[in-house]
């Protein structure tokens, strides 16, 4: 995957899953649940654009060590953002 061209389609992909969230939450076009959950779906595909179009890291059965890596990255990522969300979710409660 070289060139000028995938390099393109995934900034214009980036663009794109930056903006519509962006307008999505200045206009509230939409209900905040159905805002939320689609920022959050955005932000993931953003990620996996990221990984494929500017880091070429593709998911398939070609390198094991570098898909365990990445595999291993995910699950501590969510092991910290989950835990974030929970442990502020829980301080909201008490403090309320």
């Amino acid at each position: 995957m070289q060139g000028l061209r995938p390099i393109l389609i995934g900034f214009a992909l980036a663009v794109v899953l930056t903006v519509l969230p962006f307008g999505l939450v200045a206009t509230r076009l939409l209900p905040r649940d159905m805002t939320l959950w689609l920022v959050g779906v955005a932000a993931v595909t953003q990620i996996m654009v990221h990984l494929r179009f500017f880091l070429g890291i593709r998911l398939g059965s070609g390198d094991r060590e570098r898909n365990g890596a990445l595999i291993f990255a995910f699950v501590l990522l969510f092991i910290m953002v989950g835990g974030t969300l929970w442990v502020m979710g829980n301080l909201n409660y008490r403090m309320m």
